[in-house]
């Protein structure tokens, strides 16, 4: 493998790097670095500008907004987004819906739903998870009976992630109980979330915050035209969109750039004079944290040179796996250098506590999903064991 960058290569990284600083507006990459999170009204207008420069959906097929970027490009278009404290486009628009359309839907799917998708006019949300269907997916209950020329959709999703927020939802549900094998009854629907019948609950999480939600089908008429590809075959689907997704859930710039900080914090002066990076347990964690990302990075190199017609390689488990295992190490190192100030989870502006302080033990708590969301990090365990080991 060559770590070296070509010049064309280096010139594309250059131009990336120029335009996620310079034209991202500061005061949004100020409140990522800050740990906060944006509104949607933020996130929508941000998503605008990336889409308005072509840099919204570059993985997309060429006629819908896509670049005729190499895998390394995108790699490089992605680490610098994360570095430049960028927030990246929804992924539940870039990374698993609109791929699907392309990939799976009519033209006509395709002419509705694809440019608005990228420039965030609709707002997806993902209703895979149900409260007895969360690893074990294929054992979703959700039904849509076909009436007419519509399905009748009823059922319950649940940690629908900023389905408060949401337009339109994109949905597993069942269509055929009686298949010999229960991912055979499978169907991919497109519900809009305005629809008579659809209802959004929210879910505290243990940071406080409300990012995950319930959604409920109380008989729900969706359209015939809404279903994507053939019924029946929504399993492929989700395991094609899923495969895309664990591609992008180990945010290696981000983690890098958090850890970059944390290390920052910890050069900080203490009040004898000392700074917590003279701690050698201290240096030596930092350390560690810095050689497993570089050697995250170099396995997501390899991911990226051997992933052939956009399917994701089997290592994209290993990134999904070690990816967020290291989210959640770093935060906790973060955590643990704020020590007792810690307990002050977002004090007031009368504070005279550093801004990241106060964000230090929410965010160690909303990373502890990290490990469970886009497929158990059990599951990528097994997954790697029969996939790459041969076990």
């Amino acid at each position: 493998m060559k770590l070296q960058l070509s010049s064309d290569d280096a010139a594309f990284q250059q131009r990336m790097r120029t335009f996620f600083t310079t034209e991202v507006p500061q005061e949004i990459r100020d409140l990522i670095a800050a740990g906060r999170h944006l509104s949607r009204d933020q996130s929508v207008a941000t998503q605008r500008l990336l889409n308005a420069h072509d840099l919204a959906v570059p993985h997309w097929p060429a006629e819908w907004g896509g670049q005729d970027w190499s895998p390394l490009q995108r790699h490089i278009w992605q680490q610098e987004m994360q570095l430049a404290d960028v927030p990246p486009p929804l992924a539940f628009n870039i990374n698993m819906v609109g791929p699907v359309i392309a990939q799976f839907g009519s033209q006509q799917q395709k002419e509705r739903f694809l440019p608005p998708t990228a420039n965030l006019d609709i707002w997806w949300c993902q209703g895979f998870s149900e409260p007895d269907a969360g690893s074990d997916l294929a054992s979703l209950r959700t039904t849509a009976i076909r009436d007419g020329e519509d399905y009748v959709v009823t059922g319950q999703k649940t940690w629908t992630t900023l389905a408060q927020h949401a337009d339109w939802i994109f949905v597993l549900v069942r269509t055929d109980p009686d298949a010999p094998k229960k991912q055979q009854g499978i169907s991919f629907l497109l519900i809009d979330m305005a629809t008579p019948g659809v209802s959004v609950r929210p879910i505290e999480l243990i940071d406080g915050g409300h990012e995950v939600n319930e959604v409920f089908f109380d008989q729900v008429r969706v359209p015939a035209a809404n279903l994507v590809g053939q019924e029946n075959r929504g399993w492929d689907y989700a395991k094609f969109l899923l495969g895309n997704e664990r591609v992008g859930v180990a945010p290696t710039g981000q983690t890098k750039a958090l850890l970059a900080r944390a290390k920052s914090y910890a050069a900080d002066s203490l009040a004898d004079g000392t700074t917590l990076l003279d701690d050698p347990l201290v240096a030596t964690r930092i350390a560690a944290l810095e050689n497993d990302l570089l050697a995250l990075e170099l396995t997501q190199l390899r991911v990226v040179a051997n992933s052939e017609e956009g399917k994701p390689h089997p290592a994209s488990s290993v990134m999904k796996l070690r990816g967020t295992e290291l989210q959640q190490e770093v935060t906790e190192l973060v955590v643990d250098l704020a020590g007792p100030q810690s307990v002050a989870s977002f004090a007031g502006d009368d504070s005279e506590l550093p801004e990241w302080v106060k964000v230090a033990t929410p965010t160690y708590l909303n990373y502890r999903k990290a490990s469970i969301y886009g497929g158990s990090n059990e599951v990528q365990r097994t997954i790697i064991a029969t996939s790459i080991l041969g076990l």
